[in-house]
């Protein structure tokens, strides 16, 4: 749609770029203040927010480029290009994931509290990240009458960016909600999990860019469905043991 927001002499502001930059300070500060209502240090959380979206890029760049090897064979230099889109969220979820087992293992802290306090800022800013992709024409849909002229792609396509962008936005005020509630240890973070997995199971269908590679489904959606499973088996264990 508008990849390129404007350009200051030989610099080009990606719109990509700037809607991840705004995704993940609008997150890291939200959750930084849900942090001091919670009296928890919000130094711990801002470290923890900063470990998580450094290496949850790097691996879901990864992610993305491993899946997507042979287009970047002849132009390795887009590896690093991470303005032009490219990111795939399982590939975060592995990376950022163990990165914030290891930075809270370290300093002691307890690694579910702080993953449910944070989890739901993840998802509003993924909710904003999408907004980036519907602009860099990105994580596009099949071709519809019903959808939106994209000329990147000279095709109008589903807007899947604009639905999962306000998917994600529910899934934020939902966590939001629950995690205002009392709940145990871990249900917010694994009921995020949860949750983003049915929905990107279910966006994957209207999705254009990712081949049908087991059984019809996506690779995506095969790997929803292991996170589906155990999300639930967690939030079943959590359940069973506090009862």
């Amino acid at each position: 749609m508008h990849p390129i927001i404007c350009t200051l002499g030989p610099f080009n502001l990606y719109s990509y770029g700037l809607m991840l930059a705004l995704a993940v300070t609008v997150s890291s500060l939200l959750a930084s203040r849900q942090a001091k209502r919670s009296a928890i240090n919000p130094d711990s959380v801002l470290n923890l927010s900063f470990i998580m979206v450094v290496f949850g890029i790097i691996g879901a760049r990864l992610f993305y480029v491993a899946t997507n090897f042979r287009d970047y064979l002849q132009r390795p230099l887009e590896i690093i290009m991470v303005q032009h889109g490219g990111l795939a969220w399982f590939g975060g979820l592995i990376c950022g994931g163990l990165s914030a087992f290891v930075y809270l293992k370290i300093k002691k802290l307890p690694i579910y509290g702080l993953l449910d306090l944070i989890v739901p800022f993840v998802a509003l800013g993924q909710s904003i990240g999408r907004i980036g992709c519907l602009l860099n024409g990105c994580c596009y849909g099949k071709i519809s009458k019903f959808g939106i002229y994209f000329p990147v792609h000279d095709e109008v396509l589903i807007p899947t960016q604009i639905y999962s962008s306000l998917l994600l936005l529910l899934l934020f005020v939902i966590l939001r909600f629950a995690q205002e509630k009392p709940h145990r240890e871990g249900n917010i973070f694994f009921l995020y999990l949860l949750l983003y997995a049915i929905k990107r199971f279910f966006i994957e269908f209207l999705r254009d860019d990712n081949p049908a590679v087991i059984h019809g489904l996506t690779l995506f959606q095969a790997l929803s469905i292991v996170i589906f499973c155990i999300a639930f088996l967690n939030l079943f264990l959590i359940k069973k043991q506090n009862q």
